[in-house]
């Protein structure tokens, strides 16, 4: 190696460590605790299709559909590195599961906005599955969570621009067949959702009817995951171009106080023309977006977010004033360290990759760089949450609680002290809380005052 690269790959190097030293961990303490079961289901609407009676048909075996309820056992399994654990369920379900929770907004008056994601993990296995939104309730003294309401997103007017599932029906109501809805934002009378698939923005009114559906544009080209209903496998085997992995579309998406503009955030970095993924120094970076609400188009403008490891994803996107937010970054693991195999053993009674990374990180983007990178400002562990009034329904031990689940998808703020954390259970796969028993949805509340007051 010449003398210049090692000074150059010396100064890297230094760089690096002096950004991972410059990060600094606040305290969490959990002060409230609330649990929507796993087996929570709604019956669909009155007036949609039948079929949307059962959900989760097309989620067992891979090209198979299976119409008898609960006779496939549902089973864990989320890399090459884990072994098949049962969850304890088993598909297709009856009704339509209020599930995968992605995305929350703390409306101020106890309740929350949240959502439910496409379904069952893939467009290919959801097309029963009904994209819904809902307000939920938690209760910090019972532990219980209140479903107020529940909102079916539907398409009468065509706006969609492609075909649907639910294509020739009155109500057209939309599935995960359609949109992977991943986050949600309240603005005046519409919501606004970000969608993985396309990667989507939807608009619709409050009663879940769609307005208008975007196309995504970063640096003035549009971009397309491969799961973009313009998408086609070639007639002989090739290349296929797309600018954004396949489930790394939007998947938070925070919004300016004033309500002008949105933000959604890609949960994977852009693929450039070479096909790698966009990175500077080594470290990959994701793209924040910006959207005019008004002019319903996007300005041109976005920031970038670097990842502390290159397989790491984010969850969830909110604002907590004009300039800094609050992010999810998590790896893609779940399970307590303490039940972890023995290293290098694939065995169904014990978590095979247990959970290491899940931090939520405030950023400034009033402090970006030239380049566009945001400022992390410091981060909270949600494998080291204190819990010295034992608050926790669910997985507390020693004084602490672990948020140990593969997707971690909700993050909003409550006060000038705390903020609501919510994992997404992937029902019905997911199994990080306990062994053999499939995930619930949990709320959680942290006191975090050092962190929202770090600059």
């Amino acid at each position: 190696m010449r003398t210049s690269a090692i000074f150059t790959a010396t100064a890297v190097a230094l760089a690096l460590a002096a950004h991972a030293h410059a990060q600094t961990k606040y305290p969490a303490t959990l002060e409230g605790h609330a649990v929507l079961p796993a087996m929570t289901l709604v019956p669909p609407p009155a007036d949609a299709p039948q079929e949307l009676q059962i959900s989760g048909r097309y989620a067992g075996p891979p090209g198979q559909r299976v119409d008898t309820p609960e006779s496939v056992p549902a089973m864990s399994a989320l890399s090459d590195k884990s072994a098949p654990r049962p969850t304890g369920l088993s598909l297709p379900l009856k009704g339509q599961p209020v599930q995968g929770l992605s995305g929350i907004k703390n409306l101020k008056d106890g309740t929350y906005l949240t959502l439910t994601d496409n379904g069952f993990g893939s467009k290919a296995n959801s097309p029963d599955a009904m994209l819904m939104f809902h307000v939920l309730k938690p209760d910090w003294k019972s532990g219980a969570i209140e479903r107020i309401a529940t909102t079916f997103l539907h398409d009468p007017d065509r706006k969609v621009p492609f075909r649907i599932v639910n294509e020739n029906t009155p109500k057209r109501y939309l599935t995960g067949g359609d949109f992977d809805i991943e986050s949600i934002q309240p603005i005046g009378d519409t919501l606004w959702f970000g969608d993985e698939f396309g990667p989507f923005l939807i608009k619709t009114d409050r009663s879940g009817k769609v307005l208008q559906v975007f196309e995504t544009k970063a640096d003035g080209k549009t971009v397309r995951s491969p799961d973009h209903p313009s998408m086609t496998l070639p007639g002989a085997p090739g290349a296929v171009k797309f600018e954004v992995r396949r489930s790394k579309g939007f998947e938070g998406m925070a919004a300016s106080p004033d309500g002008k503009f949105l933000y959604p955030l890609l949960e994977g970095p852009l693929l450039t023309e070479t096909g790698e993924m966009e990175s500077k120094d080594g470290k990959r970076y994701l793209r924040i977006l910006e959207f005019d609400v008004a002019k319903g188009e996007y300005t041109g403008k976005s920031f970038k977010y670097v990842l502390e490891a290159p397989a790491n994803s984010i969850g969830d996107f909110n604002l907590i004033d004009a300039s800094t937010g609050l992010i999810i970054e998590r790896d893609d693991t779940e399970g307590d360290v303490a039940q972890a195999c023995t290293e290098g053993t694939l065995k169904p009674d014990c978590f095979n990759v247990p959970a290491k990374f899940k931090r939520i990180y405030k950023v400034d983007m009033g402090q970006a760089d030239a380049d566009g990178f945001v400022k992390k400002v410091g981060y909270i562990d949600l494998m080291d949450i204190q819990d010295p009034n034992k608050m926790a329904r669910q997985g507390g031990k020693d004084g602490k609680l672990t948020f140990p689940f593969f997707t971690i998808e909700n993050v909003d703020l409550v006060d000038a002290d705390h903020i609501i954390v919510g994992n997404d259970n992937n029902l019905p796969f997911s199994s990080g809380r306990a062994l053999g028993k499939a995930d619930d949805n949990e709320l959680i509340l942290l006191k975090v005052t050092d962190l929202l007051q770090a600059k």
